[in-house]
């Protein structure tokens, strides 16, 4: 079970999701540096992850494909900046691998997963590199999608 809450967001660049989800934090981290794990809940359905390439530490790579219900691959390519086990994940898209720059940045994501009362706040801040950009990204369905695939993430750590 999750229960949502509101997280302030720092300024106009940043989205803010946060729950508290029935689950202990080393679970949720799990989720987020299993390839096989993040695969099952990491686009919102009826959209897939077939494929997820985690370097799980500072400076290494990742990349995840999400696919669309008509078929069309969506990668999604960045670099973590920071990691520290079962507590919390930094990453960027502003570059792809190695520190070699992306075209165009978007995003940074702060996951932050802390202990309460035997469940755990699991928090993603999104900070975006305008203001525009966090705009178009709300308009997107920041807060529809993260959060469906949020709800998709506590039902498979309910189950492992």
């Amino acid at each position: 079970m999750t229960t949502t809450a509101e997280a302030t967001p720092l300024n106009d660049r940043e989205l803010v999701l946060t729950r508290l989800i029935d689950a202990p934090r080393e679970k949720l981290y799990r989720a987020w540096t299993d390839p096989e794990l993040l695969k099952q809940w990491f686009a919102p359905l009826p959209y897939t992850t077939p494929h997820a390439e985690l370097d799980v530490r500072p400076g290494g790579a990742s990349l995840i494909i999400m696919r669309s219900p008509d078929g069309q691959d969506m990668p999604n390519r960045g670099v973590y900046l920071e990691v520290v086990e079962n507590e919390r994940i930094v990453a960027t898209d502003a570059y792809v691998s190695a520190w070699e720059p992306s075209e165009k940045p978007f995003m940074t994501l702060i996951l932050t997963f802390e202990n309460e009362a035997g469940k755990t706040r699991y928090t993603a801040r999104v900070r975006h590199w305008s203001a525009a950009d966090c705009k178009a990204h709300g308009e997107m369905g920041f807060h529809e999608g993260w959060g469906q695939c949020t709800d998709q993430l506590a039902a498979l750590v309910a189950r492992i």
